[in-house]
């Protein structure tokens, strides 16, 4: 039994006592309307999953009461139903959002096969409605995390190159400072968000190979080229393109990339049209690309033109005071996940956090606490949970018995806790650099030195 409400609304008590019986049978259930202001009043009480609707009505006509009917429930379909068809009464109908229009006397078979067919879509457009709805909450601007200066200013421009006509944007930043989470909230939050995000990773395919993806082929264009393939600039059109390690693509396809961006056209692999799309596109790179300019292994004229807006996301270790907040996400993320019922990280555990240097940037404090997650069963995640990694970072700046400091079995860097202890000093003195030097027992212009030395 399909259980799937439908309303019936026509002034002809048998054909609606004929269509009730069948539509029963069929395992729905049925409910009736003999004039417009009875169908009114039953779109009023109750949500229908399906209308089928007659044209002509003692008080009203179909044509204004569909308009009432999707103003109340604009997702349910209607069928309309007539004996006095005309060509423009149906394309009317259509234009105002009916699902169907069927002719009197109609086949019931028929009927009920344009029934479920209506039904079925109505069911698809709810299912894909309910995964964007899930897409939009799981890559939404709200599970990007973050509250220091650095990152109120990533918000900023996502909301703002969100709303914007910009056709090109590029993402810069360390691995694992969260690039693609960036360019999946700008497309969510535009009005492209309906259309698809299409993403690929640019040194992950040979270049010939990587034209081929993006730009499709025709059947024939190479060995194995069977059939003719859309690619991702066709596949994504009226959506977002994410081009991740943009800074990786070859010399060639970089010309065409950018006679793609210039004129909104390209041709597939083989092929002799021109296919005009319309879409987004999103490059993101760790690389310096300025740098590669001047190398030459990046076209300059694509460099300016990928960077109409640049969006630069700060590493982990620049924006420690996030570093809480982001592990009381990652906690509850992998409690729902697993199962569990965490409740955060001791003090303990928490300043060893705020102090590792985090080279791996967001994506490697998520694998830590995914790690410590998955080991452990504690309401709080404690030192003796934490990798030996970030454990060996407090072992070293930690006074031991004799004075000195404990090196690790592993071995630790010296310039690298220098970095740390700069950084700790810094942090702790508000900024303040007089404060911070005395911290560390070192002249001002020391202190500067380092600053200056590991771009902090």
């Amino acid at each position: 039994m399909s259980n799937e409400r439908i309303l019936v609304v026509d002034d002809e008590k048998l054909l609606r006592w004929s269509l009730r019986e069948r539509l029963v049978r069929e395992g729905f259930d049925v409910t009736e309307a003999e004039t417009g202001r009875d169908a009114r009043d039953r779109i009023a009480e109750d949500t229908v999953d399906l209308v089928l609707l007659d044209y002509r009505l003692p008080d009203t006509n179909g044509l204004d009461l569909l308009k009432t009917i999707l103003a109340a429930q604009p997702e349910v379909p209607v069928i309309l139903m007539t004996a006095y068809s005309t060509v423009e009464t149906a394309v009317e109908a259509i234009k105002l959002g009916a699902y169907d229009y069927i002719n009197k006397p109609f086949n019931q078979d028929e009927l009920v096969i344009s029934v479920r067919k209506a039904l079925e879509t109505s069911s698809l457009r709810r299912e894909v409605r309910a995964l964007r709805h899930q897409q939009e909450e799981r890559f939404g601007l709200t599970n990007i995390v973050g509250d220091s200066p650095s990152m109120r200013e990533v918000f900023r421009m996502i909301g703002k190159v969100g709303r914007s006509a910009a056709s090109t944007v590029l993402i810069t930043g360390e691995s694992g400072t969260g690039k693609d989470l960036v360019a999946k909230a700008i497309h969510y939050a535009s009005d492209r968000a309906s259309g698809p995000f299409m993403n690929i990773t640019c040194s992950a395919l040979p270049e010939n190979l990587l034209e081929s993806e993006l730009m499709g082929h025709e059947r024939g264009a190479f060995t194995d080229a069977r059939t003719s393939k859309q690619g991702l600039f066709e596949l994504a059109n009226g959506g977002t393109l994410f081009l991740d390690e943009i800074g990786d693509m070859g010399i060639l396809l970089q010309a065409k990339l950018l006679r793609f961006l210039e004129e909104k056209t390209f041709k597939r692999v083989g092929g002799v049209r021109d296919i005009k799309v319309e879409l987004r596109i999103i490059a993101a790179t760790n690389r310096d690309l300025a740098r590669a300019v001047k190398e030459g292994r990046f076209r300059e004229d694509l460099y300016y033109r990928l960077k109409v807006i640049p969006i630069v996301l700060p590493p982990l270790r620049d924006r420690v005071e996030d570093i809480p907040r982001l592990a009381r996400h990652f906690i509850d993320q992998f409690n729902r996940e697993f199962k569990k019922s965490c409740k955060g990280v001791d003090e303990a555990a928490g300043a060893l956090l705020q102090r590792h240097a985090w080279p791996g940037n967001v994506r490697e404090l998520r694998n830590v606490i995914e790690r410590a997650m998955i080991l452990e069963d504690k309401a709080h995640l404690q030192e003796e949970d934490l990798p030996e990694e970030i454990r060996g970072v407090a072992a070293s700046a930690s006074p031991a018995a004799g004075g000195g400091f404990t090196l690790p079995d592993g071995g630790y860097s010296l310039e690298k806790m220098e970095e740390d202890l700069v950084r700790q000093a810094m942090q702790k003195a508000g900024g303040n650099q007089s404060r911070a030097a005395r911290l560390l027992a070192i002249s001002r212009d020391a202190l500067r030195y380092k600053i200056k030395k590991f771009n902090l």
